[in-house]
């Protein structure tokens, strides 16, 4: 069974979830506001969070920039937002969300979303074989147990961020667009005009390159960005 925290201020919409999610046999609990959703994180484990951006005391970027700085940081978080313009999807992306849903929605499309987040971190009971071990250089992958490895030393990545190497790992040597890497690790497949890719290749970069390793990940001006060896 899986466990989901709900952090939704509205009670009606908060109900609508927890009914319809509880039928599909998940363990539902419910906070109604940032802190209270943070406590909760704090005294449980759960396998993902859906998480409304208009929260009383501390609203639902704050929640998610906390989570990705907390030890729960490889937590999915489905982020809900009654403003579904490009600009505030970007801003939920940027705080650190796996995936966003705008009000009003279909159960429907919940549920598909949630199945979609929980493949994604590795939670699917399905057996696993181990032909997606990838290398390059002196990075492995192993898609089995999710570990990453550099120079000996393993990097703890967020979802996110794995999901973005994976894709990169797949196309060593080729130039990969902003626009792909949207569709393919965040599954948005059309240009938000944020720099949401930035910031995570950014973020990816840091963790690479902790210990003084060169540079893998390279921007090329214009197109997007390449896994290569050199400059």
């Amino acid at each position: 069974m899986f466990n989901i925290l709900v952090i939704e201020d509205e009670q009606n919409v908060a109900d609508l979830i927890k009914k319809g999610l509880e039928e599909e046999g998940y363990a539902i609990s419910h906070a109604s506001d940032g802190k209270s959703g943070l406590k909760a994180l704090d005294n449980n484990d759960f396998n993902l969070v859906i998480l409304d951006i208009l929260l009383p005391e501390m609203n639902g970027l704050e929640v998610c920039k906390n989570i990705r700085q907390s030890n729960k940081s490889e937590t999915p978080i489905l982020m809900l937002t009654a403003l579904g313009s490009p600009e505030n999807v970007a801003l939920g992306l940027d705080s650190g969300a796996d995936d966003y849903l705008s009000k009003p929605f279909k159960l429907i499309e919940l549920k598909a979303r949630i199945r979609n987040l929980l493949r994604r971190a590795d939670y699917s009971e399905s057996p696993k074989n181990n032909t997606n071990s990838l290398t390059f250089e002196d990075i492995s992958l192993d898609d089995y147990s999710k570990v990453v490895m550099r120079s000996n030393r393993e990097v703890s990545l967020t979802s996110t961020e794995y999901r973005l190497l994976y894709m990169f790992m797949k196309n060593p040597g080729r130039v990969i667009a902003r626009t792909e890497l949207l569709d393919e690790v965040w599954g948005i497949n059309f240009d938000i005009g944020t720099n949401v890719v930035d910031v995570y290749v950014n973020y990816l970069r840091k963790k690479l390159e902790a210990h003084g390793q060169e540079r893998v990940i390279h921007t090329v001006i214009g197109m997007g960005y390449v896994l290569r060896k050199g400059k």
